[in-house]
């Protein structure tokens, strides 16, 4: 035969005692029918159970003082996989009476337990193998299928609700040692489990009963509540509709109003506009003549300009040679030797001049010997041009003046020019900004008519909205007067119930006081009957005389007093199996009325 691996034989043995302490516990606790304390020993085996499950296969960790093993390692990883132990993790380290370790890892499983997650933090653990491996060796009950086994196990424990103390318990010192007595089961102890377990069975059915009271009055308060709600929020709902009505009534109004304000504007509006197209079409032609008018002013005045510019020339040309002829005149009369020698100067180049202009003269007369029109013009030119060559230092100082009234009178036209400009640019400008207004008023007008177009829309959708409001309100009415229907109709079953619940307590009353009666009953006559059993008849030889009157005995009276004894007897056990039979009776009664009530 071959050996099994004891460790294999470890993690079986322990899983074993991981199932039977897990039922166990949840089969107590639902007996028990009510929140666990720390002091309940079931939980503590599990607990213990738990701390073995989880130490198998634990590596020794080597430190500077001492080897250290303990399972708050791997259980402190569960922060890292699941983040909703992080609370956990924080409030078992903030407990001020915890030094070791093993104290943080029982306060940690007793933490888990009381959340109901102890199942997902455990499986967290378990799928993160290589994590594991760090804290545990490879044939360790977590490393294995067990481990998994516990885990699916330890779900079964969220229906337990347990109320522990983790402050004031010494978790440091604590000796985990797995009591094996709590698992082992007598043929004494199976009788006492199956009459406590009727005994149970019969609290469980009066439990029900309360519960299902409790809730009835919980659900009859709370549609009463539900019902008071209802009708405020009915009342209050009845006040938003009236004021829906009138705010409907306005709105209808309003838009009433704002359609004919805004058939006025659009009247308005066309009406504007046409105005300002006959305005623009108007102006636009006044300005189309104005410019053209401008046109020919601003050619007229560059005409003018170019002529004042040309005539400015030559006299500046003149005033040039004025000038230096009077520079040189004036040198001329400071110096008379440089006067007469610009005289000379003046008069040689006079004669050039009169000598250009006789070749000029001869060439013209050449020229024009067919006409004697302009032979005649000729001569007159030529006559002029002698006189004009005599009135040269004449004219020197009527052109002096000439030029400072033509200077003045260039400023006044230079003066009148830029006016006049200005007042162009002026109306140009004006006449730009009036078109720019009139363009941005029609813009105004557009983003007003759309602005108006989509107030209309939006007014349209609250309308619907309002609608579609109105028609919920009304569900909601009619599911108020179905809702209060109902509401009159569990009343009706409320009232019937409780009449049958006070029927049926004032039978059960009545049963429990005959019980009682019976009892004491069977109880006097239990007693009356050992009394009687304790006696034992004295021999006819010893019993001479009465005890209690101290007669004498005779065989008649002997005899009689035989026979009442055994009459008494038999109508006193007659009398407990009547009353057995009553009490069961009663018994079977009060179980019809229990089950009638579950029911």
């Amino acid at each position: 035969m071959a050996t099994k691996d004891p460790t294999a034989v470890e993690r079986a043995n322990l899983l074993n005692m991981a199932k039977l302490s897990i039922k166990g516990l949840i089969e107590s606790a639902l007996s028990f029918g009510r929140t666990l304390d720390s002091d309940y020993p079931p939980l503590q085996q599990f607990f213990v159970v738990m701390e073995h499950c989880l130490k198998h296969g634990l590596k020794v960790r080597k430190s500077f003082l001492s080897y250290n093993k303990t399972i708050w390692g791997p259980l402190e990883l569960v922060e890292k996989l699941y983040p909703e132990a992080e609370e956990i993790g924080a409030s078992v380290r903030d407990l001020p009476g915890l030094k070791t370790p093993l104290g943080r890892a029982r306060a940690w499983l007793r933490l888990a337990l009381m959340q109901k997650k102890m199942a997902d933090y455990l499986r967290c653990l378990i799928i993160q193998r290589d994590l594991l491996s760090e804290f545990y060796e490879y044939h360790a009950l977590m490393m294995e299928e067990e481990g998994a086994v516990i885990v699916g196990l330890l779900v079964g424990l969220n229906v337990i609700d347990a109320n522990l103390c983790v402050k004031g318990e010494d978790l440091d010192s604590q000796v985990g040692v797995i009591d094996f007595s709590m698992y082992l089961k007598n043929e004494e102890d199976v009788g006492n489990k199956e009459r406590n377990v009727q005994i149970a069975a019969i609290l469980d059915q009066k439990n029900y009963v309360e519960e299902l009271n409790r809730q009835l009055n919980s659900t009859v308060s709370s549609l009463h509540s539900r019902v008071d709600s209802l009708e405020k929020s009915n009342t209050k709902l009845i006040e938003e509709l009236a004021i829906a009505k009138n705010n409907i009534i306005k709105l209808q109004e309003e838009n009433h109003q704002l359609r004919n304000e805004n058939k006025l504007i659009l009247m308005k509006t066309q009406q504007h506009l046409e105005v300002t197209k006959v305005d623009v079409e108007a102006e636009l032609q006044t300005y189309k003549h104005s410019r053209q008018g401008l046109d020919e002013m601003y050619n007229e005045a560059r005409r003018q300009l170019r002529d004042e510019s040309q005539l400015r020339q030559d006299v500046e040309n003149e005033l040039a040679v004025q000038v230096s002829m009077k520079h040189e005149i004036e040198l001329a009369m400071k110096l008379l030797e440089k006067d007469i020698h610009e005289k000379q100067d003046t008069l040689i180049g006079l004669r050039q001049q009169l000598e250009e202009v006789k070749a000029i003269n001869i060439e013209m007369y050449q020229k024009l010997q067919g006409s004697e029109d302009g032979l005649k013009e000729k001569n007159e030119i030529i006559a002029r041009l002698e006189e004009k060559t005599n009135k040269i230092t004449v004219a020197m100082r009527q052109l002096e003046q000439r030029l400072q009234q033509a200077e003045k009178a260039q400023m006044e036209a230079e003066d009148e020019d830029r006016k006049y400009l200005q007042g162009c640019q002026s109306k140009s400008d004006s006449l730009q900004k009036q078109i720019s207004q009139k363009e941005k008023q029609l813009v105004q007008l557009e983003t007003d008519l759309k602005i108006e177009k989509e107030w209309r829309q939006t007014l349209q959708e609250d309308l619907q909205k309002e609608k579609d409001s109105l028609s919920h309100l009304r569900n909601e009415t009619q599911q108020i007067i179905s809702l209060k229907k109902e509401f009159l109709n569990l009343q009706d079953e409320n009232q019937q119930l409780k009449k049958i619940y006070h029927e049926q307590e004032q039978a059960l009353q009545e049963l429990g006081n005959k019980l009682s009666e019976s009892k004491l009953k069977i109880e006097d006559i239990k007693e009356a009957n050992k009394a009687l059993q304790g006696l034992v008849w004295l021999k006819d030889k010893e019993a001479t005389h009465c005890k209690l009157c101290e007669k004498e005995f005779s065989l008649s009276k002997r005899k009689t007093w035989q026979l009442l004894h055994l009459h008494v007897s038999q109508t006193l056990h007659l009398l407990l199996l009547l009353l057995c039979h009553q009490l069961q009776y009663q018994y079977a009664l009060v179980l019809d009325l229990v089950v009638r009530r579950t029911k």
